[in-house]
């Protein structure tokens, strides 16, 4: 058994992503020209001369940019402008578990709709929509966390016809949509209703964690409410982060930083599915074409927390599935992270929990 502890639990980008010299040199420079601006208090929204660049980026106008500190944030606030307790709010079933755990402190009753390896499952969807409206549908539409999954163009379709039809908003979730290693891009679901989705990604998975910069795209009247919920909780987000993120990108950094990105990690995703193919041949698993997970749906009968527990005996740490799930299910789940591993780590973990599983059935 190797010493090594192999960690596939936490979608963290690996650290020799981070372009630090490009940062340390943005930051000096931001510091000497705007420094003030970016020392003081400002504007909920964000750091004016981001969000004129997000736009730009984005194809849209300043005033439908919200900026803050990560994206995850911006659910919160808003959930605060939005929900009351008892509303309702559709999810993707699994989901990213954090978002659900947000929801839940608001007082939402949940309701996960089944996710397939194309996206949500319509059907399930439309039976959902026959009982209860929800007032918004939160999805990850691009290789999702946790499955990996990636909506296909014609589900997304289908989704903005409901939403159009019953009147709900969608809340689309997008930091992994730039990080496609192989085939197509599908159009955001804003791009398809704009005037009915909050579109939402950030720039933790392509440049760092660290400079907490996410941003919601959306109805200027509802981000102007969000912002408002946002002054009365921090008065301004972090703009000396902001700022040293503006002149960053202002640079032309970012897209050269996206194509280091998937040069680092397609091979990463490939491994991971290689060794599932040599390792464990009749594993069901999604298949993603980028982004920071794959996920394994283990044998019947083979339960998560069975194998967790024979894993860390390996040396191997999984996550566990459970929480990634609304309405219950997830027993046989298994989310495997694999960014911020080598290929030779991932190799080497597919491989111990390959042998968990023949271990944990043997019993």
């Amino acid at each position: 058994m190797s010493s090594q502890t192999i960690n596939f639990t936490r979608g963290v980008p690996a650290d020799e992503s981070f372009p630090l010299t490009e940062i340390m040199e943005a930051a000096t420079s931001i510091l000497k020209e705007n420094g003030t601006a970016i020392m003081q208090y400002g504007p909920a929204l964000g750091f004016a001369p981001l969000r004129q660049w997000i736009a730009q980026w984005q194809g849209v106008q300043a005033e439908q940019v919200l900026t803050g500190n990560g994206s995850l944030e911006l659910i919160e606030f808003l959930c605060r402008h939005m929900l009351r307790p008892g509303d309702v709010v559709f999810c993707e079933s699994p989901t990213y578990d954090r978002t659900i755990t947000l929801l839940r402190r608001h007082g939402a009753e949940v309701v996960g709709i089944p996710l397939e390896s194309d996206g949500p499952n319509i059907e399930a969807l439309e039976s959902a929509l026959a009982k209860r409206v929800p007032k918004f549908f939160y999805v990850i539409p691009d290789f999702q966390n946790p499955s990996g999954a990636t909506c296909s163009g014609e589900k997304r379709k289908r989704i903005v016809e409901l939403a159009e039809r019953y009147n709900f908003m969608i809340l689309e979730d997008a930091p992994y949509r730039l990080l496609r290693y192989r085939g197509a891009a599908q159009p955001t679901l804003f791009s398809l209703a704009p005037a009915r989705t909050l579109h939402m990604s950030s720039f933790t998975k392509l440049i760092a964690p660290g400079v907490r910069m996410g941003f919601m795209l959306g109805n200027p009247d509802i981000l102007a409410k969000v912002g408002k919920v946002a002054e009365d909780t921090y008065i301004s987000p972090g703009y000396l982060a902001h700022g040293i993120t503006y002149e960053w990108c202002r640079r032309g950094l970012l897209p050269p930083q996206i194509e280091r990105l998937k040069a680092l990690y397609a091979p990463r995703l490939d491994a991971c599915l290689r060794a599932i193919d040599q390792y464990m041949p009749d594993a069901e698993t999604t298949r993603p074409d980028g982004g920071f997970f794959l996920s394994v749906t283990l044998p019947p009968g083979t339960l998560t927390s069975e194998v967790r527990t024979e894993a860390a005996r390996r040396n191997l740490n999984l996550s566990d599935g459970l929480a990634f799930f609304p309405n219950g299910g997830g027993e046989r789940f298994l989310r495997l992270p694999y960014c911020a591993l080598s290929p030779a780590q991932i190799e080497d973990g597919i491989n111990r929990l390959a042998e968990t599983v023949k271990a944990v059935r043997a019993k």
